[in-house]
C-alpha cells in the first residue's frame, strides 16, 4: 500500500527536522525559504495556504519565526511531542556548534592569527547586515506611512537613545490605531473568509501558558536558590528571559539593543567582541539570535566563581539558549489552537505592519553600529545639544576592515554569491592582511 507523504510518521519528521537544523544557514530568510522547499514542495506535508497562514501567525510572536514555524509544523503533524522534536532540532546543532567556537573564542581571542581572522568575518558581517536591511524594508515599507515610521524608529533609536522596547511596542500601538481608523495607510485588505464556528481553544491555551511558564523559569529558580542574585547567572537569566519577550522582527531588530545592554550596561563583553560574536552565528545553522549564547558564554567564563571558567560558561549558554528558546515554544502550544481566528484580527494586522516597519528603522540603526565598531577602533560618545551620539575617531579607521567590507559587499551584491562562501573568502583575507600589516 502507497503511503500517503502529507502524513509523515513521527520518525520521518524527526529525520526531516534533523536535515533542516543542520543545513539552514543564511539567517530567516534562507531558513523559511529551506523549509517552504523540504515541507511543502517536496513532501507536500502542509499546503501552501497553511504555511503562509502559519508565518503570518510567526511573524506576530517575539523570538526567531523561522524555528517557531518549525515548531508549528511539527505541532501540526504530531502535536505536542512532534513540535518538540521540530523544534529542538532546528536549534541544537547550531547551539552545539555556536558552544564549541565560543569556548575556543573564550581561550584564543587574544592570539593575534585569531584576531586576523574575525576582521575578515566582521567585515562579511557587515555586508550581510546591510543586505538584510535592504530586503526587509523592500518588503515591508510598501507605503508612505511605514516608510515614516520607519524612519521615525530609527532616529528614536539612533538620535535620541530611547530603549528598543518602547519603539516596538509603541509601533505596535500606533499600528493597531491605523488599523482601526485608516487601514488605507497600511493597504490592510480585509479578510473576506468567515472567521471559525469551532469553540474557542482556551482549555489547551491555558494548559500550554502554564506549563511552559513552569519550564521557562524552572532553571532560574535553580540559580536564585543556589547562588542567589548576585550571580552573573542570574543577571545574565533574567536579561535573556526579558529579550525573549521583545524580540519582534527577528536578531537584526533586537541585536544593537542587546550589544548596548551587554556591553555598556553589564559589562560582560566590547563591542568589538560582540562584532565577533554576531560573525560566528552568522557561519553557523540555526537561528542568529543563537548569538545570545556566545555573550551567556562569555559573561559567566570571565566571572565564574565558584566554578571554573569552562564549566560556568557552559552553564551560561546553556541557561541562555534555554531562557531564550523555551518562549518559543510557550508561543506556538497556546497560540497555534487560533490560528485560523488570527487571521481576522484586523487591528493585530495592524499592529504587526507597524512594527515590521519600525523594525526597518531597528536594523538600520544595526547597520550604523556595526558598521562604527567594526570600521574604526574608537567610537566616543559625545554631547551635543543634550543628546548623546556614538561618534567614530577618523584616526582610528581601519582601512583592512574597509578594503574587507567592499570585497564582502561586491560579491554579495553584484556576484551573488551566499554567505558561507563570502564570509571564508574575508576570513581568509583577514588572515592574509592580519599577516603582512
Amino acid at each position: 500500500m502507497q503511503r500517503d507523504i502529507s502524513h509523515p510518521s513521527f520518525s520521518e519528521l524527526v529525520q526531516v527536522s534533523a536535515r533542516i537544523g543542520c543545513l539552514s544557514f543564511g539567517g530567516p530568510v534562507g531558513q523559511i525559504a529551506l523549509m517552504h522547499r523540504e515541507l511543502v514542495e517536496e513532501r507536500a506535508w502542509v499546503t501552501e495556504e497553511q504555511y503562509l497562514h502559519a508565518l503570518n501567525l510567526c511573524h506576530l510572536l517575539p523570538g526567531p519565526e523561522a524555528q517557531q514555524l518549525a515548531i508549528w509544523i511539527g505541532w501540526r503533524l504530531h502535536g505536542f511531542k512532534g513540535g518538540l522534536a521540530a523544534g529542538l532540532l532546528f536549534v541544537v546543532p547550531g547551539a552545539l556548534i555556536i558552544l564549541a567556537l565560543s569556548i575556543l573564542y573564550g581561550y584564543a581571542a587574544e592570539l593575534s592569527w585569531f584576531a586576523a581572522l574575525f576582521l575578515g568575518i566582521k567585515a562579511a558581517v557587515l555586508a550581510i547586515v546591510v543586505q538584510a536591511l535592504l530586503r526587509v524594508a523592500g518588503r515591508a515599507l510598501n507605503t508612505p506611512s511605514k516608510k515614516l515610521l520607519a524612519l521615525a524608529a530609527f532616529l528614536a533609536l539612533f538620535i535620541f537613545n530611547l530603549p528598543f522596547p518602547a519603539v516596538v511596542l509603541g509601533a505596535g500601538a500606533i499600528g493597531t490605531v491605523i488599523a482601526a481608523t485608516r487601514p488605507e495607510l497600511f493597504a490592510l485588505k480585509p479578510n473576506d473568509r468567515p472567521p471559525p464556528s469551532a469553540p474557542r481553544p482556551w482549555g489547551a491555551s491555558l494548559r500550554a501558558i502554564v506549563v511552559g511558564l513552569l519550564v521557562w523559569v524552572a532553571p532560574m529558580a535553580v540559580v536564585l536558590a543556589l547562588l542567589g542574585s548576585d550571580h552573573v547567572l542570574w543577571d545574565v537569566g533574567l536579561f535573556f528571559s526579558k529579550l525573549a519577550v521583545v524580540t519582534f522582527g527577528g536578531a537584526y531588530a533586537v541585536l544593537a539593543y542587546m550589544a548596548q545592554q551587554a556591553v555598556d550596561g553589564f559589562g560582560w563583553l566590547n563591542a568589538r567582541e560582540m562584532a565577533d560574536g554576531l560573525g560566528l552565528a552568522e557561519t553557523t545553522p540555526g537561528p542568529l539570535i543563537m548569538v545570545t549564547q556566545f555573550v551567556g558564554y562569555l559573561a559567566a567564563f570571565r566571572a565564574p566563581e565558584p566554578f571554573t571558567p569552562l564549566f560556568a560558561g557552559i552553564l551560561g549558554a546553556a541557561l541562555t539558549t534555554w531562557v531564550t528558546f523555551v518562549p518559543c515554544f510557550l508561543w506556538i502550544f497556546a497560540l497555534a489552537p487560533w490560528m485560523e481566528r488570527l487571521e481576522h484580527a484586523q487591528r493585530l494586522k495592524g499592529g504587526l505592519a507597524a512594527v515590521t516597519a519600525a523594525v526597518v528603522g531597528v536594523i538600520a540603526n544595526l547597520s550604523v553600529w556595526f558598521a562604527l565598531h567594526v570600521l574604526f577602533s574608537r567610537v566616543v560618545d559625545r554631547e551635543l545639544d543634550g543628546l548623546t551620539l556614538s561618534v567614530p575617531e577618523i584616526a582610528s579607521f581601519d582601512w583592512r576592515a574597509g578594503v574587507l567590507a567592499t570585497v564582502a559587499a561586491v560579491l554579495i551584491f553584484r556576484l551573488r554569491w551566499n554567505v558561507l562562501r563570502v564570509l571564508g573568502l574575508t576570513a581568509l583575507g583577514g588572515l592574509v592582511l592580519g599577516q603582512i600589516f
